[in-house]
């Protein structure tokens, strides 16, 4: 319980005072008013779900790392990349640490071995939805599907996400549950 209660003292103190200077940013950049807030949902998200983030001191560079990773893998999947955007980009990267990026890298690369492991159907609507950013209305065209199916196949791949993510943090629990016992009969406590 003492974990939880450390992580979320760590998240309040840390990372949710730079919300706000995220979201300029982000807006500064030129993001869609409907995306921006799905965007800032999910650097938080991934600054919470870190199993490192005892490690994490600067929340500013943390959170704007995250966001600059997710903003180049949404334009690695555009088509057309302007010069402007990328130069955009590098505004993010200020005070930016390397374990922040490992972080952030090892963390994306989890999301999508999670992706890959959900039905085919419910990874094309999340990939479609949260990272190609379609409406369900546009989605539903394209695969030929009803809105609430797509909804419902959406619902499925975030529940399957959530699920995958806390297994994932609970696995970091143990593991640090084991070692600091480890050190403790290490030290005759």
């Amino acid at each position: 319980m003492d974990y939880l209660c450390d992580k979320l003292e760590w998240f309040k103190s840390v990372i949710l005072p730079h919300e706000g200077a995220l979201r300029a940013r982000l807006r500064s950049l030129r993001q869609k008013p409907e995306s921006l807030d799905d965007l800032v949902a999910e650097v938080l998200l991934r600054a919470y779900s870190d199993a490192a983030w005892r490690g994490v001191e600067w929340g500013r560079a943390y959170l704007f790392t995250i966001a600059r990773n997710l903003l180049i893998d949404q334009l690695r999947r555009a088509a057309i990349v302007s010069f402007d955007t990328a130069v955009d980009l590098d505004q993010l990267q200020s005070n930016v640490n390397l374990e922040a990026q490992l972080t952030t890298r090892d963390q994306l690369r989890y999301v999508e071995r999670v992706i890959a492991s959900m039905p085919p159907q419910a990874a094309r609507v999340f990939i479609a939805r949260r990272i190609e950013q379609k409406t369900p209305g546009q989605i539903a065209e394209e695969m030929q599907l009803s809105v609430s199916t797509v909804e419902k196949h959406l619902h499925k791949a975030i529940r399957l996400l959530m699920r995958a993510m806390a297994e994932q943090e609970a696995s970091g629990v143990e593991q640090e549950r084991s070692e600091h016992e480890g050190s403790d009969r290490a030290t005759g406590r």
